[in-house]
């Protein structure tokens, strides 16, 4: 070291730059070279013998022609030892790192690099605490030597026979692996001319390295152990098998791995796969010939075959669902707008819960189509329930296991059958589930469709919870007055009103005439609807709230025209118009309700509630001589029987107001007729057209 205050002595060298890689003092390493630059400084040291030149790593490797600025401002002087040309413009060098020096002044970058720099020499110091931090360094490279086969062997042989602590330092520096000691660490080291301060920064680079590789060691310690016992496991299990063969007993040791290899793989809750664990092991106990044995097996088939975490994923474009929807089914425009607004807010807050509906309408107005219809929007599966006639509560909840051949309840085994857990499924005819003696159904639907408690709705076959909370649930009803309150509480009711004439000619058009005419072989080339024509349908061949019957007629008409074409008497396009319907299809079923609605006395209209959705309700009346008998015809049910009553008890009690004879019904019997009063449900709505 220079005495304090007195001028560096600096002396003008070549700089030949390095990236990804610092050279130390006492370390011989081969450099390849291939930058403009560099080659035109290797091709000048060609002819000289041990020639020197200053080696400075690069801040940024990426730079390719670097300045001074670009450059650390600390390197190491080295001597050219070899230089093989490897190609054009390509050189390997040999240099022999020889010690520190600190640029002083940058001279120029062409044709090669040049600067004026001041060596740094190597300070001799001896002290205890020096002594005993090489040793430490010495000790803990060591160990990290053994745990790292990979490094250079003349690492270990050259650590026992260098005593000075910096180039010790010097030396682990230099070998150590370079993803372990990044360049900027690497640098750091090169920088650290107190020798102290050198060996404890190498010192930490190596602990830190020793800790890592003592981990990872541990880890690869208890993968071997694990793997030792997975073989070992592997070679009783070959052992067993080959004793199951002797026996006659190895397709039943196969199932049975079968089956673990399945429940590994349906990924089930936790406390569902210790049930399906604990099951396998009594299978592997158990008999094949036994009852028990069957019995266990369908059981862990059935959790392995569940969807446990088998989703699809959701369609939440809005704008796709809406086309979609409008796609499948014309006007309901009610129940569209629900399932948008169930798009857009899972859309906007990623709820996974799944809503609850409930349908109601007349026959043949979409109800279960809409339910596809949605799923498909949706991009969910579809599975469909049919409640009409359940009676007993294990169709719902399922048989326990100790009855002979149980099964688990309709909506576990709809859900194995559509492979998802977040399905749309459909609970068609609702309304019409009876009660007996085997329990209520309705009261263990009352589970499943309520969002608080069917995430862990639990069968009694399969006996463990299982998450019904995605399912998107649509009931479908045609009374709504036949549902348990308790179980109308828990769903959203949309009413599914009939069709109009308008939207019944439009579903016509567009739905109900392209697909008869597809499924009846024939093509629009050869058969035309007119407007007409599908109104005289409407009005005088059908009469219900949906389109099913209108479907129907469609029908009829598309088959005469594929007899025809089949027949060969068919001459260009059929036309069907009013006239040629009543040909086909005879004489007019139905009247218009308005023909019947004639202002004479005794004859009034109501309405009436019909499972058509509604219909005119025409009330007859007429007087007769008699004794004060009241008549009343047409098979009305009781509530309507008693509005007839009523109707006349009112009269006879404002017969002063109406200006009646108070006697007026003594010498006279009233016959009370209501045409079709069988047509209607019985209710009291008919009580003013009576009156």
């Amino acid at each position: 070291m220079r005495a304090s205050g007195a001028p560096p002595r600096t002396e003008r060298i070549t700089i030949l730059p390095l990236r990804n890689s610092v050279l130390f003092p006492m370390s011989v390493v081969p450099i390849n070279v291939g930058r403009p630059r560099s080659v035109r400084l290797v091709e000048e040291l060609l002819g000289e013998e041990s020639a020197l030149v200053g080696v400075l790593t690069q801040r940024s490797a990426e730079t390719v022609e670097p300045t001074f600025a670009e450059l650390y401002s600390v390197g190491t002087l080295a001597r050219v030892v070899k230089v093989i040309r490897l190609g054009p413009s390509n050189y390997s060098v040999v240099l022999n790192g020889l010690g520190r020096f600190r640029v002083v002044e940058p001279q120029g970058l062409e044709p090669f690099m040049h600067a004026d720099v001041e060596r740094i020499p190597e300070p001799v110091q001896t002290s205890p605490e020096l002594a005993e931090l090489g040793q430490k360094l010495r000790q803990v490279t060591r160990q990290v030597l053994a745990l790292m086969p990979n490094l250079p062997k003349e690492t270990a042989s050259i650590l026992d026979n260098v005593r000075e602590p910096g180039a010790l330092a010097d030396l682990i520096a230099s070998n150590f692996p370079d993803e372990h000691a990044s360049i900027h660490v690497r640098q750091s080291i090169l920088e650290a001319f107190d020798v102290t301060h050198r060996v404890k920064l190498v010192s930490g680079m190596v602990e830190r390295q020793l800790e890592v590789l003592r981990v990872r060691q541990e880890i690869s310690s208890e993968v071997q152990n694990e793997l030792s016992r997975s073989q070992r496991d592997y070679v009783l299990r070959q052992q067993m098998r080959t004793i199951r063969e002797e026996l006659g007993e190895a397709a039943e040791d196969d199932e049975i791995e079968q089956l673990r290899e399945r429940i590994a793989r349906a990924e089930l809750p936790p406390e569902a796969e210790r049930v399906a664990r604990k099951q396998l092991s009594r299978l592997s106990s158990m008999q094949p010939q036994s009852a028990e044995f069957q019995v266990t097996r369908n059981y862990v088939e059935w959790l392995a075959d569940l969807p446990w975490n088998r989703t699809t994923p959701d369609r939440i474009d809005v704008r796709e669902v809406r086309r979609c929807l409008d796609e499948d089914h014309y006007g309901l425009e009610a129940v569209k707008r629900r399932i948008v607004e169930y798009s857009a807010i899972r859309q906007l807050r990623k709820d996974k819960r799944g809503p609850i509906l409930l349908f109601v309408g007349p026959p043949g107005v979409g109800k279960t189509s809409l339910g596809r219809s949605i799923a498909r929007a949706m991009g969910r599966r579809y599975g469909r329930i049919s409640l009409g006639g359940v009676r007993d509560e294990a169709e719902i909840r399922g048989h326990r296991r100790t009855y002979v051949g149980a099964l688990p309840g309709r909506i576990i085994q709809a859900l194995k059958k559509v492979g998802s857990r977040n399905p749309v499924l459909i609970l068609d005819e609702i309304d019409k589930m009876g009660v007996d003696l085997r329990g209520d159904p309705a009261a263990a639907l009352l589970e499943v469709l309520d969002p608080a408690q069917n995430d862990t709705f639990v069968d009694h076959y399969i006996d463990v919870p299982f998450d019904l909370s995605e399912v998107m649930f649509i009931a479908t009803a045609n009374y709504r007055g036949s549902i348990p309150e308790p179980l109308k509480d828990r769903m959203e009711i949309i009413e599914v009103l009939g069709y109009t004439r308008t939207e019944k000619r439009a579903i016509a058009e567009q739905f109900l005439v392209p697909k008869q005419i597809r499924e009846n072989g024939i093509t629009e080339a050869q058969v035309r609807f007119t407007p007409e024509g599908i109104e005289t349908i409407i009005d005088h061949y059908t009469r219900e709230a949906g389109v099913r019957g209108l479907e129907r007629e469609i029908a009829a008409v598309c088959r005469d025209v594929g007899v025809r074409l089949a027949e060969g008497t068919l001459n260009g396009q059929v036309t069907v118009t009013p006239e040629h319907v009543r040909e086909l299809l005879g004489p007019e079923k139905h009247r218009p309700e308005l023909a019947e609605r004639r202002l004479v006395p005794g004859v009034a209209v109501g309405l009436g509630v019909s499972g058509a959705g509604g219909d005119l309700l025409i009330v007859e009346a007429t007087r007769m001589p008699g004794k004060g008998e009241i008549v009343i015809t047409g098979n009305l049910r009781a509530v309507m029987k008693e509005s007839a009553e009523t109707a006349v008890s009112f009269v006879r009690s404002r017969a002063d107001r109406l200006r009646l004879d108070p006697e007026w019904l003594r010498k006279i019997d009233m016959h009370v007729h209501v045409p079709r009063a069988r047509a209607v449900r019985d209710a009291a709505s008919a009580g003013v057209a009576m009156f």
